[in-house]
This record gives structure tokens, C-alpha cells and sequence, in this order.
């Protein structure tokens, strides 16, 4: 195929949802994986009809051994490459650690640690050969701050993913290959009703500290295209981010004991 294709994990609503359309509106196919079946085959339709563009549909749950493969295999199968690569698949684990079963916070890290690394790992090198690529991964901007009792891997994860990426970053920087790391906040999507925080955060929250799917998909895709290993999408966001850097640790820790049960199920 001329045009090149875009892979969205977690494509099946809110930032994932929103990326494959911007990666579609720029004339990338889009190949996209999720566990909802329904909503990956309506969405694949939406872009198909609007943006003219071909879409590959493969329902995986990445929590399984064996998903990234399948994925892959898919896609080599329809004689397709990937040439973007966006690991947006995530959900957050309620409680504290203690409280948890071994099985939810492995699968946990498994959909958040080891498929979008392998993802990555498998996908990089033909990026570099083909002296092209785009590695958007997802993170947050709780991978940024202080950890917080409560969800007790999901900020893990994600400065995981923000190392990771920057990592990646200077490792390509001859390459081709971009590497970023999105950072959103709070974003409106549904991701705070599966983990059922939805009403806990209206409560605690302005509206101002909220942005739209679609203004973070923008920023994580402006981000990039011009080599930006870190993107913090929104001002409130970055100032929390700048805060967060200049803080002494035990204030930091102090003020996240104190704030942290009002954004945190536990």
C-alpha cells in the first residue's frame, strides 16, 4: 500500500478512539485492536466513510499471552507494516495493594508494562530500516508526580512509560523514528467510569482542569511529529507537572497524602 499505517491499541473510545481519526484525517491507514468488537467495527467504518482510508479491525485483549503476536501476525497477513505505532491501551486497577489479587495486578501489568514494550520491540526495527517511524505512547501525567495511595501501579506504569519513551528518544535520534510520551490529566472519557471514579471526580474536580479527547490526541500528534520526547497537553496540566519537579519530596509526598483520596479509589 502507498499510504503508511497507523496502530491504535485501546482504539475503541475517548484518546485511542480520537488518535486513530487524527492519524486517518493526515491519510494514515488505521489498524485498530481493542477488546469490543462492536465499537472497533463501528469506529473502523466512521474512518473508512469520512476520511477515505483503509481500516484493519482485530479484537485482542492485551492482558493475554500471545496478543502483541496475533496482532502482528494480522497485520503481516493483509501485507501490511506499521509505521506509527501508538501504545494507548490502558485502564486503572482501584484499591490499595494489599487488597488486590496477584492475577488483576499482573494482567495490570501486562497490558501496561509488557505489551506496549513489546509492541515497541517488535516494530522498531522496521521502522529504523525503512528510516520512518512514530512511537506515541501513551502515559499520563500521574507518571510525572508523586505516588499516591490508591491505584498504587497505575502511576508506576506510567513514569515507566515516560522513562521508556525518553529513552527511546535519544536512542533514535538518527534514525527516523520518533518517540513521545503523552502526558494528559484529566480527560473526558470513559476510562473513569470503568475504573468507577466518575462521581468521586466530578465532586473534586473544576471543569477547568478537564480536557477533551480530542485536544489531547492533537497535542500527542503535533508531539510527535516534531520529536517531542515528553508532551504535557493543557496549561493547568503543565504547571502541575512544573510543581511537581521543583517540590522537595516530603512536601511533595505530604501534599499527595493529603489530595490523593480525593482523585483515588481506595
Amino acid at each position: 500500500m502507498d499510504r503508511r499505517l497507523a496502530l491504535v491499541t485501546g482504539a475503541s473510545a475517548g484518546i485511542g478512539a480520537a488518535l486513530a481519526r487524527i492519524y486517518a484525517s493526515h491519510g494514515y491507514d488505521v489498524a485498530l485492536t481493542a477488546r469490543r468488537v462492536d465499537r472497533l467495527a463501528r469506529l473502523g467504518e466512521e474512518i473508512r466513510l469520512r476520511f477515505g482510508v483503509e481500516t484493519l479491525s482485530f479484537p485482542a485483549d492485551l492482558a493475554q499471552a500471545g496478543a502483541v503476536d496475533a496482532i502482528l501476525e494480522h497485520l503481516t497477513a493483509h501485507g501490511r507494516v506499521v509505521d506509527v505505532l501508538v501504545n494507548n491501551a490502558g485502564y486503572g486497577l482501584p484499591g490499595v495493594f494489599a487488597d488486590t489479587s496477584w492475577e488483576e495486578q499482573a494482567a495490570f501489568l501486562q497490558v501496561m508494562l509488557h505489551a506496549p514494550t513489546e509492541l515497541a520491540h517488535k516494530t522498531l526495527p522496521g521502522m529504523v530500516e525503512r528510516r520512518f517511524g512514530r512511537i506515541l505512547n501513551v502515559a499520563s501525567l500521574a507518571g510525572l508526580v508523586p505516588g499516591a495511595a490508591g491505584h498504587t501501579l497505575y502511576g508506576a506504569a506510567k513514569s515507566y512509560l515516560v522513562r521508556f519513551s525518553q529513552s527511546l528518544h535519544l536512542e533514535n535520534q538518527q534514525t527516523g523514528v520518533h518517540v513521545t510520551a503523552l502526558c494528559p490529566g484529566f480527560t473526558f472519557s470513559e476510562f473513569h467510569d470503568v475504573n468507577g471514579t466518575r462521581e468521586q471526580l466530578s465532586k473534586a474536580t473544576p471543569q477547568w482542569l478537564w480536557m477533551g479527547p480530542d485536544e489531547v490526541a492533537a497535542a500527542g500528534y503535533e508531539a510527535a511529529e516534531a520529536n517531542r520526547p515528553v508532551a504535557v497537553p493543557g496549561a493547568p496540566n503543565k504547571a502541575i507537572a512544573a510543581v511537581a519537579k521543583t517540590l522537595p519530596d516530603d512536601w511533595a509526598l505530604a501534599l499527595m497524602a493529603w489530595q490523593g483520596p480525593r482523585f483515588r479509589k481506595l
